[in-house]
């Protein structure tokens, strides 16, 4: 029987769960122990795929097409496991279900009620994890505070899953805050007292608790928490702040938790093994020339919005031995005059485009797209990024006065990005997307075709409109190639200039599939190009 790990969080939102449940994640698996993790979300949108990023931060897509929160490129980089749509749940889910069940007759006229009907839907989903995937362990992170009122009916699933698989095949893990105060120079436990107090009110005492701190804990604290929150000493984990999450997983098996956890919990364990890890996390912290990459982007002013794309940057950095410096640059900015352009653009050594939805900004993003093509600056165009590129390249290099995409302009002269004849008369905000994992098939003598080092590679998705091929000949034969297709030739996945060093689109979301000690060979080869490029005033250093 699969052992399940609940984490929950208390005190401030925010606190780390997400970046705590990978680094379990991580440290089990360093044991040879098979690990899978799955995200509890208590708002009731069926996924996050139509909330505003300014709202929710990125949309992480899984190999199956799922559009779920971003903890989920936590999970995957940090266990290097491709995740489905099982890990992922949200209330909206779950009454979903529930309320389609009543309307089939499913439970046979009676009440339904939060305990048992709703709760039994939440266990439901996460034993299935435990079914599909075979795990040793299954780690379910309980999004929100403990205390939050949307909240509760995952908290009494997860009280009553002790009951039903046994107590020694359940452990609860409580993240929490202590704040500190500058004017007596004390760290304060109350808030975690309460914290735990409210869990407990509920039925669920916390195995462990991890204390995120900005400070270092006394052993005063620690007995202190131990005593007013029921849980043994050596249970109590500092976890303190680091500027690398990566670190955080050899923090905690330097805390003990490893150990604490398999040994007290019976779980069948080889010998720790975290040396890569630690290598690699040495590399990350050692000082490296830097590269300025700017992403210029419609939603800059929440960072997390293009999370999974600042780590594959510092992914495929570490590869080539480097740091990079993101130049966060809000689109809106380039559209106001072109010296604006160049002051923003002028010293990076590579322009990334992210994806993203509707007009705003998008007159901006073009400006970029063609700074790069005539400066000859690396580009790399996610999504959104490869549609603009296209677009750019109509109107200025083919003359296309007026080129657009049909999502911003319906009526252009020049649909180079369209609906494919299918989606039309679609209306619901999902039915015309295509999210998942798709093949894409690579063009020999192409850059794409020169990263990958292989033909056929599978990719995620997650956008509407496609590559015109009405222009696809005319492209070509101005110099935008296209580097990657459907293997039925039908859909263009990747684009790139052949007279440019570097500029390249792709129609998917490569930075999904980053890993930090595999990043991906787009990303390697964007950054390769980048870290070689000269901008005005630059000079290589030469040995004396």
């Amino acid at each position: 029987m699969a052992k399940y790990i609940f984490v929950t969080g208390g005190v401030v939102s925010s606190v780390g769960k997400g970046i705590t449940a990978a680094s379990i994640g991580r440290i089990l698996k360093s044991r040879n122990i098979s690990v899978s993790i799955q995200k509890l979300d208590p708002y009731l949108n069926v996924d996050p795929g139509t909330m505003s990023p300014y709202q929710h931060g990125e949309v992480f897509v899984t190999q199956d097409g799922a559009e779920t929160d971003l903890d989920l490129g936590h999970y995957e980089r940090f266990i290097d496991t491709d995740l489905t749509a099982a890990s992922s749940v949200t209330s909206g889910q779950i009454y979903s279900a529930v309320i389609a069940k009543e309307r089939r007759g499913h439970f046979l006229g009676g009440t339904i009620q939060v305990i048992p009907h709703v709760t039994n839907e939440i266990k439901a989903r996460i034993t299935r994890v435990a079914s599909l995937t075979k795990s040793d362990v299954v780690i379910v992170e309980v999004g929100g505070t403990v205390g939050d009122i949307e909240g509760l009916p995952f908290l009494e699933a997860i009280r009553q899953m002790r009951n039903e698989v046994g107590r020694d095949n359940v452990i609860y893990i409580h993240v929490t805050f202590l704040p500190y105060i500058t004017s007596t120079g004390e760290l304060k436990t109350k808030p975690t007292q309460h914290s735990v107090n409210e869990l407990r009110r509920i039925g669920i005492q916390p195995d462990v608790i991890i204390c995120r701190s900005d400070h270092n804990l006394s052993d005063g604290i620690k007995d202190k928490i131990s005593l007013f929150c029921n849980v043994d000493k050596n249970a109590v984990i500092p976890l303190l702040t680091v500027s690398n999450i990566y670190e955080v997983p050899l923090i905690l098996e330097e805390a003990g938790l490893g150990n604490l956890i398999t040994q007290t919990h019976r779980i069948s364990a080889a010998a720790v093994d975290l040396d890569g890890w630690k290598a690699m996390v040495g590399r990350i912290k050692t000082p490296k020339e830097s590269i300025p990459i700017a992403i210029v982007g419609k939603y800059v002013e929440l960072r997390d919005a293009y999370l999974s794309i600042k780590e594959a940057l510092q992914h495929a950095a570490l590869y080539h031995n480097r740091c990079v410096d993101i130049r966060w640059i809000h689109s809106e900015d380039l559209e106001k005059d072109n010296d604006n352009v160049d002051s923003l653009l002028g010293t990076v050594q590579g322009i990334v485009i992210p994806g993203g939805f509707g007009d705003r900004g998008i007159e901006g993003m073009t400006k970029a797209a063609a700074y790069a093509r005539k400066h000859s600056v690396p580009f790399l165009g996610i999504c959104l990024g490869m549609q603009v590129m296209v677009v750019e390249h109509a109107r200025n290099v083919l003359a296309c006065n007026g080129a657009n995409s049909t999502e911003f302009s319906p009526e252009t002269p020049y649909p180079v990005i369209s609906l494919l004849s299918e989606q039309h008369g679609i209306e619901d905000m999902g039915g015309t997307m295509r999210l998942g994992a798709y093949p894409c098939h690579l063009v020999a003598g192409t850059k794409a075709h020169a990263a990958y080092s292989q033909s056929l590679v599978y990719e995620r998705h997650r956008h509407r409109f496609e590559f015109n091929n009405d222009f696809r000949y005319t492209m070509e034969q101005s110099g935008l190639v296209v580097g990657g297709t459907s293997p039925d030739n039908l859909l263009v996945e990747i684009a790139e200039l052949s007279n440019h060093p570097w500029m390249l689109g792709c129609q998917f979301h490569p930075e999904f599939r980053s890993r930090p000690d595999c990043p991906h060979p787009l990303f390697v080869s964007f950054i390769g190009e980048s870290k070689d490029t000269l901008r005005e005033g630059d000079q290589y250093n030469f040995p004396l």
